[in-house]
């Protein structure tokens, strides 16, 4: 008998006075000591089939079929009973730790509140338990790190309090949904080590979700794929990559983002060039706020990108990536020399650099996040035309329509909000809203992580098309090497702050010549690796 058995699985929700079916007739187990992967784009019903295991889903979805644990049936179980399985027996570990974990409350206190609860323990004994299960996952310093909030530790460190306080019960079961999505590739091998450690040392059974088979491949023994709610194909992980039967699992299989940027043109112009930037944040202390200090953001930052060039700024959280790219923007305070489109301009006042503006756009990591839940799309595309102005003396609408057609979006859209969109075209929307002033730069601030696979796979290409149509500058902060390779002509590796390599890209790739870069790269590419 397997210890997590999940047996013709469906879940349906009602809104509105309809049904949508989110998960239809699934059914896979999970064993002690196996690793059983959950593996599908966006609305696949991943999420929502992990959830049903211990009846987490909202009043309105109505759940038929049956899910056992240890032998006992969970859906319409006594809430008594659920709750002694939840973060007991049966742990989540959350795709982001920022949003799982409350801003208000130190991670002594966040910890010790799931161990009172299951295990009765508090004061020293917790404090104990606490600081052996924070060294346990990897966290440096535990007892310094005791009194820290959240938003005082890394990606990484956060994700590491999650998985401590996931096990801080000794649970049968770990359920890890996108546990690796937001974190850079090195972080990410760690956390995929620690759990697969984990698994071995305290023989527990881990469902780990994620639309990334690359992951799949490290870490899994049995993969299940989803697709509209429905698995529709299973088996052991090195079988079904090396014979995948299911069109949907070919798909998911072959899409990586490959390929190379168009060549650049001899004679292209410079659009930007920065000499020994430098971005230093002082460190105020005392009643008189005192600098006793700085954070070295970034440090003597020599850069240059030519009309249809990319470079690639890859290195991991804190590394300077976003900083760097800011201050090119002007978008923060600077040290050092700035020239975009030949001009200096460092000391420009900040009326002055709104001509600019038009020419240097940004898009962000998260589509969702950026865009203004209160603002159609039409109204978010067209946003930029009523700061600069629209001097072609065509409508907006006739202008949003093109430009929209232009990324891949039907303009019959245009009046739909942006939760009424796909992940895929909400970062569709969010190039567009930057494309339509015809800019000469735009920063990519990880623009695919948090899309499938599938999708990143287009929004590559449809970048590399509007950059051979414009002759467009980029510059594409990324830590998905893979995304980074097929986009990048020029390349920086950077590391609290530093540039340690730069150079081109596609050489770079192929012998790096810093450990660093050698690590980060091992980090990110090796895909091949045998399951845990």
């Amino acid at each position: 008998m397997s210890l997590l058995d999940v047996r013709n699985l469906s879940v349906a929700f009602r809104q509105d006075g309809k049904v949508i079916e989110a998960v239809r007739g699934v059914s896979f187990s999970v064993d002690r000591g196996e690793t059983v992967a959950l593996v599908g784009e966006s609305g696949s019903g991943k999420s929502v089939t992990a959830l049903s295991t211990v009846s987490l889903l909202p009043g309105s979805a109505e759940v038929a079929g049956s899910v056992t644990y240890d032998g006992q049936e969970m859906i319409g179980a006594a809430d008594a009973r659920l709750r002694k399985v939840r973060g007991n027996d049966i742990s989540f570990i959350f795709q982001e730790p920022m949003t799982s974990l409350n801003p208000l409350h130190t991670i002594e206190k966040q910890l010790a509140e799931s161990i009172a609860l299951h295990q009765g323990l508090e004061g020293k004994a917790a404090r104990a338990h606490i600081l052996s299960l924070l060294e346990r996952v990897g966290i440096q310093d535990a007892e310094t790190r005791l009194t820290a909030y959240p938003h005082q530790l890394s990606g990484g460190q956060r994700q590491r309090v999650m998985i401590a306080m996931a096990l801080s019960n000794k649970p049968d079961i770990l359920i890890a949904d996108e546990p690796t999505t937001a974190l850079d590739v090195t972080i990410q091998a760690q956390i995929l080590e620690l759990l697969a450690e984990l698994k071995r040392t305290e023989n527990m059974g881990l469902l780990f979700i994620t639309h990334d088979l690359g992951i799949v491949q490290r870490i899994a023994d049995k993969v299940c794929v989803m697709k509209d709610g429905e698995i529709v194909e299973a088996g052991r992980t090195q079988e079904l990559f090396a014979n995948p039967q299911h069109p949907y699992t070919k798909k998911l299989i072959g899409a990586r983002a490959v390929g190379q940027p168009a060549p650049v043109d001899s004679g292209a112009q410079e659009i930007v060039r920065t000499d020994h930037l430098k971005v230093w944040f002082p460190i105020q202390k005392g009643f008189l706020r005192r600098t006793v200090g700085y954070v070295k953001a970034v440090n003597d930052a020599t850069i240059s990108v030519r009309s249809g060039e990319t470079l690639g700024i890859v290195g991991e959280s804190g590394s300077g990536k976003t900083t760097l790219a800011l201050a090119i923007m002007r978008l923060i305070s600077s040290e050092g020399g700035i020239t975009f489109d030949g001009q200096d301009v460092r000391a420009w006042s900040t009326r002055k650099l709104r001509k600019l503006r038009r020419e240097m756009q940004i898009v962000f990591q998260d589509p969702f996040g950026s865009l203004s839940p209160r603002m159609t799309c039409e109204q978010i595309i067209a946003e930029g035309l009523g700061v600069h102005g629209n001097p072609g003396g065509r409508s907006e609408r006739e202008l949003v329509a093109e430009v929209m057609e232009e990324v891949g979006l039907d303009p019959v859209t245009m009046d739909r909000y942006p939760h009424e969109f796909s992940g895929g075209q909400r970062q569709r929307i969010a190039i567009a809203r930057a494309m339509i002033l015809r800019p000469r730069l735009v920063v990519l601030d990880e623009p695919t992580s948090a899309l499938d696979m599938t999708v990143q796979v287009q929004i590559v290409d449809l970048l590399r098309d509007l950059q051979v149509k414009y002759g467009l500058a980029y510059l594409f902060i990324s830590h998905d090497l893979n995304v980074v390779r097929a986009m990048s002509h020029k390349m920086l590796v950077m590391k609290q702050g530093d540039i340690v390599e730069a150079g081109d890209a596609q050489a770079l790739f192929e012998a790096p010549q810093t450990e660093y870069a050698r690590t980060l790269l091992a980090a990110a590419l090796d895909v091949k690796a045998k399951p845990a």
